[in-house]
């Protein structure tokens, strides 16, 4: 299949892009940085998705994972991601995945970011209900803490990785690649799911201290 993969230049994006990559399918990335793939069924524009986008026929799979923190979050995480997905939706998609946050629902973000992946979730259904006519899928995955060079000034400091690892059921974060498998899982191999958010955050959401 012809998977357009956003963001695909580094941490989570990378890591999907390889995914499908290994799994024999064509893979077409967009990032504003160049690439940092090479494999023949690869194509790299450097791109921002806020931006006019270039004529692409007949995308089965999109998977919109470009984003940023605390920097114009609602232009480039909801507005940019609106603009890629309207841009390449076709008779011929078969799945859409969206990368948003867990501080889609729980709003323990910046707010701006909070609120863009709020709005990319809410997007997610809409177009749920939208490509339903081609038997076509849409959800979204929440991450929380991901091992990426974008928490590296958490990684970096002993004291508040421990912090954030406290804050978890499982006392860890997920590698990109985690995030990886199960965006190819819900894209490839789910027929059925569609409309829904995976959150993905080794328990942090739901970590309470029963006091008696």
């Amino acid at each position: 299949m012809k998977v357009l993969v956003t963001g695909s230049s580094n941490g989570i994006g990378k890591a999907i892009a390889s995914k499908f990559l290994d799994n024999g399918h064509e893979v077409i990335g967009f990032d504003i940085e160049k690439a940092t793939i090479k494999n023949t069924n690869y194509k790299h524009y450097i791109q921002d998705i806020r931006d006019n986008l270039p004529d692409i026929d007949d995308i089965n799979i999109i998977i919109n994972n470009a984003g940023v923190q605390n920097n114009n979050d609602i232009d480039v995480n909801l507005k940019g991601t609106i603009n890629v997905t309207e841009k390449y939706i076709n008779k011929n998609i078969k799945s859409i995945v969206f990368i948003a946050s867990s501080s889609a629902s729980t709003g323990s973000e910046f707010p701006e970011y909070a609120a863009s992946k709020g709005g990319v979730v809410t997007y997610m259904k809409n177009i749920a209900l939208r490509i339903a006519e081609y038997g076509a899928t849409s959800n979204s995955i929440s991450p929380g803490g991901v091992i990426t060079k974008i928490n590296k000034h958490i990684l970096d400091s002993p004291k508040l990785y421990k912090e954030v690892l406290n804050e978890t059921l499982l006392n860890k974060w997920a590698n990109p690649e985690e995030i990886a498998d199960f965006a190819y899982f819900i894209s490839v191999i789910n027929k059925s799911m569609t409309g829904e958010d995976i959150l993905i955050d080794n328990g942090e959401k739901i970590k309470s201290n029963f006091v008696w």
